[in-house]
């Protein structure tokens, strides 16, 4: 199978100017760039006019969390903005391994674990099935710190003991072998939140000796990023491993210790292989339990509704919410069973009931049994529109694409078309930079060999789009591993994606 791209303006993922050109792909591979004449294909494509790129690259997707990745294997939302390949199993959340095919970690996300039938434990078993269905976008994915842990000791908060360290340390090693890309961790969430230094550098720096990604939801945005930071700093400089920091976002109310967090890596990049990804948006998508007071948030999702349930924490509950404005910058994302209400906010759900934000709150987290999420306006826009031009900064929907008709996010359908509206429009970088950051940066980091160049010898997995001042970024084409799967906003065809393996040890 051959296709030709002619007379597109090439952005090859290199900080090479652009140039324009024609691309020549046999077999899924690109074979030919240049100026390449009369050179005849099956399939031609003019792209006068547009960028041509590599396919765009995810870095933190949440399909699997969502479980979207079984249930609507297309995944067209990803490819609809550009994007060819997805990671998941971040934020200490993966679908394998399992040890007793079982979900747990997930389950402050997913809004009906019975949907799906688990019939995979290992890593490789999971890949393998994913292969036999078929998706839409490449994907590969992490190991998530919670989803052994939780696996060894329940809904237990101790420490491990030394013994199920060691089981633990085999599991991780195992499926580094079968070739997950990482190790995952979300610190701020209740079941890892106090893990110690000890247990994460031992873990750790088994993924830095197998070369593999180390990607971290800092224990606090707010009040403790500093100190998360160091943390994260810390733990790069003892095991030397490469590090992604999960949507590392400017909380409003505290930008000053968000740009003092980025001086920070900015000082430790000479040092360190220390990344962040974040989105172009001023929404949070966070599971409901998440807005509780602190000291609410210990056990799993039974003891935290106990308490919430309990008249005398309840009353200190509604004392201790901290809940700025009228209830309008928070949104209902998901409810299980009760989806009329998904898209209302905390004003509108309150107001029907005649009560106040505060008790509209804990009796949504009530009806909802706390398996609900939410989009919080928490994001100052302003300073993340800043952040995206920095040295260490990749682009990431944190997102899933869902079946059409259901209820989305700017997140899952045009993270990466805003992320080039505002290069753009606004002279944030220059398109070569912008297209680094979201091919072949992330490509490197992940360590995949043959992905995020336009390059002979390279997987043909490209976007073209184009751009104007008036209707922003367009995406035209994308082509994975050599064929035409999205043009002019329709799909066209299905299931072209490869299951992904990390194969840099």
């Amino acid at each position: 199978m051959t296709t030709l791209i002619k007379n597109g303006i090439i952005v090859d993922g290199s900080l090479r100017a652009p140039f324009k050109g024609d691309i020549y792909i046999r077999n899924g591979v690109i074979s030919a760039i240049g100026n390449l004449g009369r050179q005849s294909a099956e399939t031609q494509i003019n792209a006068a006019g547009s960028y041509v790129s590599p396919g765009f690259i995810d870095v933190n997707s949440s399909s699997d969390h969502y479980l979207t990745l079984i249930t609507n294997s297309k995944q067209q939302d990803f490819l609809f903005q550009g994007v060819t390949t997805t990671f998941g199993g971040l934020c200490g959340s993966s679908l394998a391994p399992l040890l007793y095919c079982e979900l747990l970690s997930i389950r402050k996300w997913a809004n009906d674990l019975s949907k799906i039938n688990v019939d995979w434990k290992t890593v490789d078993d999971f890949l393998r099935t994913l292969k036999k269905r078929g998706l839409g976008v490449n994907f590969g994915t992490l190991l998530g710190h919670s989803t052994v842990r939780r696996a060894l000791v329940g809904e237990s908060l101790r420490e491990l003991t030394n013994n199920e360290l060691a089981v633990f340390e085999k599991i991780l090693l195992k499926s580094l072998d079968e070739c997950a890309f990482g190790f995952s961790t979300g610190l701020s969430y209740v079941h890892a939140h106090n893990t110690s230094h000890h247990e994460l550098v031992r873990l750790i720096s088994i993924v830095a000796r197998k070369g593999g990604l180390y990607a971290t939801h800092l224990r606090s945005e707010t009040t403790g990023l500093i100190s998360s930071i160091q943390e994260t700093v810390e733990i790069g400089k003892e095991t030397k491993v490469k590090t992604l920091i999960n949507h590392l976002r400017p909380i409003k109310g505290f930008e000053a210790e968000y740009s003092k967090a980025l001086l920070m890596l900015s000082q430790s990049a000479a040092d360190l292989q220390i990344y962040f990804d974040l989105y172009p948006f001023e929404m949070s998508h966070v599971p409901i339990y998440s807005l509780l007071p602190k000291w609410v948030q210990n056990g799993g999702i039974e003891i935290m509704l106990k308490n919430i349930k309990e008249k005398s924490k309840r009353l200190k509950i509604l004392k201790d919410f901290h809940l700025e404005g009228d209830g309008d910058d928070i949104i209902i994302a998901s409810a299980p069973r009760l989806e009329y209400l998904v898209g209302k906010t905390l004003k509108e759900f309150s107001k029907k009931r005649n009560i106040d934000i505060k008790e509209g709150l804990l009796q949504l987290m009530d009806i909802t049994q706390l398996q609900c999420t939410v989009f919080c306006r928490n994001v100052d826009i302003e300073l993340t529109k800043k952040s995206l031009a920095h040295e260490r900064a990749l682009i990431s929907s944190n997102a899933e694409s869902s079946e059409p008709g259901s209820f989305k996010n700017d997140r899952s359908t045009s993270t990466f078309t805003k992320f080039l509206d505002i290069v753009l429009r606004e002279n944030l970088l220059s398109i070569e930079a912008a297209v680094q950051k979201i091919s072949a940066t992330p490509a490197i980091l992940f360590g995949l060999k043959n992905r995020g160049l336009l390059k002979e010898g390279m997987k043909a997995d490209i976007t073209i789009f184009n751009h104007d001042m008036s209707n922003g970024t367009k995406i035209d084409y994308v082509l994975m591993n050599g064929e035409v799967v999205v043009e002019n906003n329709i799909l066209k065809k299905e299931r072209s994606g490869e299951i992904l393996k990390r194969t840099n040890y």
